[in-house]
């Protein structure tokens, strides 16, 4: 099953790949470079991950890793809310390519540990996720740091490797 990681820099999508991984969560994780891959083994699924670099010169090959893939993860900073209005911009521009109709979608919102930070509810308000269409739209809250809620994020994204 291949899954693409992608949102702006500082979400936290390469700690939580880490996490995702079996690996340690560390605080100091440098900027993605192009993209990191790693495989996750869940059971009798494997999850090829493509984590692709937030920064905005790194933005304009999102949409060639989401081709094809059997869902995307769009991982938003949920306590970053100067950020918010870039990461609904840049991941609305991106679900209106015609190469990525269908293709199911996973918006998280990270660091739900810290105390500022948006519920599902208001990420849903936030950024629009409603007005998505010609896919399956998803939201959850989640900790890499804490390890929160990753478990329904890895049955989410089991649920949909036969697809």
């Amino acid at each position: 099953m291949d899954v693409t990681m992608i949102g702006l820099q500082n979400a936290g999508k390469s700690s939580l790949l880490r996490v995702l991984a079996g690996g340690e969560f560390t605080v100091d994780s440098i900027p993605t470079i192009g993209f990191n891959t790693k495989r996750v083994q869940k059971g009798h699924v494997t999850l090829k991950c493509w984590d692709l670099g937030g920064q905005p010169r790194f933005r304009p090959m999102w949409e060639r890793y989401c081709r094809g893939v059997n869902a995307i993860v769009y991982i938003v900073d949920a306590a970053d809310r100067a950020a918010l209005p870039v990461a609904t911009e840049e991941l609305h521009e991106l679900m209106e390519k015609p190469s990525l109709d269908g293709i199911p979608l996973l918006v998280l919102g990270n660091k739900s540990d810290l105390p500022d930070k948006l519920s599902v509810d208001e990420l849903i308000d936030a950024m629009d996720l409603k007005s998505i269409t010609r896919r399956e739209v998803s939201c959850y809250g989640i900790s890499a740091k804490e390890e929160t809620n990753l478990d329904a994020v890895l049955h989410w994204l089991i649920a949909r490797a036969s697809r």
